[in-house]
């Protein structure tokens, strides 16, 4: 139950593979299925696509769609707006360097 093995077979990715399938974001974030496909329509975390259909995503995305989701139920900010706030920090790391 509470086994540990020595790092060395820790497993290494990169943040920017996609690595999980929606209806496992949406238990992992707490978003519905619906949202995560309305965030990708409207360009604001979309995923790369496995085949026609299956989205997949990344840990860095997952990340990105927790903050999502705390400016959605936290500060009640509706989807156009966290399209917004995202560009805007977007913009404050392009001129960080």
């Amino acid at each position: 139950m509470g086994e540990s093995f020595p790092e060395e077979f820790e497993v290494k990715f990169n943040q920017h593979d996609p690595l999980f399938v929606i209806s496992v974001v949406s238990g992992m974030v707490g978003l519905p299925i619906w949202t995560l496909r309305k965030l990708d329509e409207m360009g604001i975390v979309s995923p790369e696509r496995l085949g026609k259909k299956t989205r997949c995503y990344s840990p860095h995305q997952v990340k990105k769609l927790n903050y999502v989701c705390y400016l959605l139920q936290e500060r009640k900010v509706n989807i156009g707006g966290i399209k917004v706030i995202l560009e805007i920090d977007a913009g404050k790391g392009d001129s960080n360097g």
